[in-house]
């Protein structure tokens, strides 16, 4: 609840306290490149999801602020590496009868994206690499307690005010606790934004995966809107969401979901 909280109040802040400072067209060209998760934009956001219906009876809740600092690397007169990594800091309670409540870093998921510096003669936009899981809950009940690895894939077009596309991965343990269950999920993210001349983007995507292990869903939808805009001299992007839980595995999240994001620009 303290990491809702605090987060809620800096997306306020910049709602209401931002002035248009910054040029809107160099606002709408960097609201379209967060769009592109391979864009050469360095930017950290910062995404606030509350979820519910948790558990065998429904009773658990969970606040999770991921943490996912985006880093363009110039490898090449051709070539970026994109980095991308998700942190997860986690308060929840009763996920399970008896549970209590928890609070602390989640495992680590790090991505690199092998991409090229220009669109395909089509207009096409990729990168491809590896991702890793690594082990980093601070508890028991935050953990998988395994590491692992595989690999992950980007592709999306373009035009105009829109941007279409899906982002994968697939994900193995081949190391950590014996006593902790396999770790062989499928995650799919397709997505499709819409960029208003206001730096205004509509975005509705799904982060689906698919668990090989227990052979289940989980799928929740997503609608968001953020806003590209400064405070002072540092460029942000804020704005928020719902998504609605299409599918769930056992003892996973149930029903409607919310989500506040703030992103940090930094553009070159």
């Amino acid at each position: 609840m303290i990491v809702g909280s605090r987060l809620t109040t800096l997306l306020l802040a910049g709602l209401l306290l931002a002035p248009p400072a910054f040029a809107q067209s160099d606002e709408q060209a960097l609201a379209q490149q967060l769009s592109n998760p391979v864009a050469a934009l360095i930017s950290v956001p910062l995404q606030l999801n509350y979820s519910q219906g948790i558990g065998p009876v429904d009773d658990g809740s969970q606040w999770v602020l991921n943490i996912q600092p985006v880093i363009p690397i110039s490898i090449s007169e051709k070539w970026n590496l994109i980095s991308r990594t998700i942190v997860p800091v986690v308060s929840q309670s009763d996920i399970f009868p008896g549970a209590g409540s928890q609070f602390g870093i989640g495992d680590t998921v790090q991505s690199f994206f092998f991409s090229p510096k220009a669109p395909t003669s089509g207009g096409l936009i990729w990168g491809v690499g590896p991702a890793l899981l690594l082990p980093t809950g601070s508890d028991p009940l935050l953990t998988g307690d395994k590491w692992g690895a595989g690999p992950t894939a980007v592709v999306l077009r373009q035009k105009g005010p829109w941007t279409v596309g899906a982002l994968a991965n697939h994900i193995w343990s081949f190391a950590g606790s014996s006593n902790r269950n396999d770790i062989n999920n499928t995650f799919l993210q397709p997505f499709v934004s819409y960029g208003t001349p206001k730096a205004v983007t509509f975005s509705l995507t799904t982060e689906s995966s698919y668990n090989w292990e227990t052979k289940q869903w989980s799928v929740p939808l997503n609608f968001t809107v953020t806003k590209v805009t400064r405070i002072g001299k540092q460029l942000i992007s804020y704005g928020g969401g719902v998504g609605y839980f299409v599918e769930s595995p056992d003892n996973g999240a149930q029903g409607w979901r919310f989500r506040g994001v703030l992103t940090l620009l930094y553009p070159r």
